[in-house]
């Protein structure tokens, strides 16, 4: 006997079941099942914004996320997450904003996930303030693990005080990810000049200087505490990619060279840390480059198959 399709329930029309379908695979694409929907702005095929209501912040922060290309057709499959952050005086459009991301990720099995960090993009504990590392932390996973199917493997790479996030997490939480990767960092928050690029990076967002971590003399073991370089042990079995351009003898504007050569001893002294220490590290240090996306565009193709291989997606 052949069988047919069933009928729609008499009164409901076939565009109305069209619309409810059409609707559910809507609501499994962007969380609408559970109540996420209506904290999430979509702004592509694969790409939204939502809006995290965070305890640690004491308010509600984005996160931009880009989906797997299959996540609305595999309903029962979780994803790694590659977790991207953004530099100072910038926000969690830069990634998509500056980069291919988006174009790059399309066919990977990942979900890439780009949390707000504040505008001085410092993803910290800080001194009586917002707390961005439990936020980026433990807030947007747990958010990524309930509506969005993400699995439990983990890395995560940044730009300049997002290069400083990804060691910092990745130090301060040791097994929170199977890869971290930095470009042009703050790989060593107390070393000579740092703390002074620090504090200008706080004030200009009109904030007091010592509201981060306090004043790095007489709070010496909090600013350790916080320090990618000193923590370091905790780096040990994480897939390490460490890039830094020595800022010299770069053309154009000039403030992006002198920055990045500002921190150069200090990545420099991180990477001879992990050294002595035996813990493995992919490190790319080259000659001029500057503190910018031209040249950190590059570095994270670059470190891609680190990332590829810990987060267990095709390079």
């Amino acid at each position: 006997m052949s069988h047919l399709p069933q009928k729609p329930a008499a009164g409901v029309s076939r565009r109305t079941v069209a619309r409810a379908t059409a609707a559910a695979g809507l609501a499994a694409l962007f969380g609408a099942a559970t109540g996420t929907a209506r904290a999430a702005t979509r702004l592509g095929p694969r790409t939204l914004d939502v809006s995290v209501p965070s305890a640690a912040l004491g308010r509600s922060a984005p996160v931009r996320l880009i989906l797997p290309s299959d996540f609305g057709t595999r309903p029962e499959k979780k994803y790694p997450v590659l977790y991207l952050l953004h530099g100072a005086h910038d926000d969690y459009t830069s990634w998509t904003r500056e980069t291919d991301i988006e174009a790059f990720t399309a066919g990977r099995d990942l979900i890439v996930a780009m949390p707000d960090a504040g505008p001085t993009g410092i993803p910290s504990v800080w001194r009586g303030g917002p707390d961005y590392e439990t936020f980026q932390l433990k807030e947007v996973p747990a958010l990524l693990a309930r509506d969005y199917r993400a699995s439990g493997v983990r890395a995560v790479a940044g730009v300049s005080t997002g290069g400083y996030g990804a060691m910092a997490h990745a130090a301060r939480h040791p097994g929170a990810f199977t890869a971290a990767a930095s470009y042009s960092g703050i790989l060593d928050t107390t070393a000579p000049g740092v703390p002074a690029i620090m504090d200008a990076i706080v004030a200009r967002e009109n904030l007091p200087a010592a509201s981060l971590w306090g004043n790095p003399v007489f709070n010496l073991l909090t600013w350790r505490d916080f320090n990618p370089r000193a923590r370091a042990t905790g780096l040990r079995g994480t897939a390490l990619y460490v890039s830094q351009g020595s800022g010299v003898g770069g053309g154009g504007d000039p403030l992006p060279g002198i920055l990045e050569s500002a921190l150069w001893p200090s990545a420099q002294g991180f990477a001879r840390t992990l050294a002595l220490m035996g813990i493995p590290a992919t490190t790319h240090f080259y000659g001029g480059g500057g503190h910018d996306w031209a040249h950190w565009k590059p570095e994270f193709t670059a470190s891609w198959p680190v990332l590829a291989r810990a987060l267990g997606v095709p390079e």
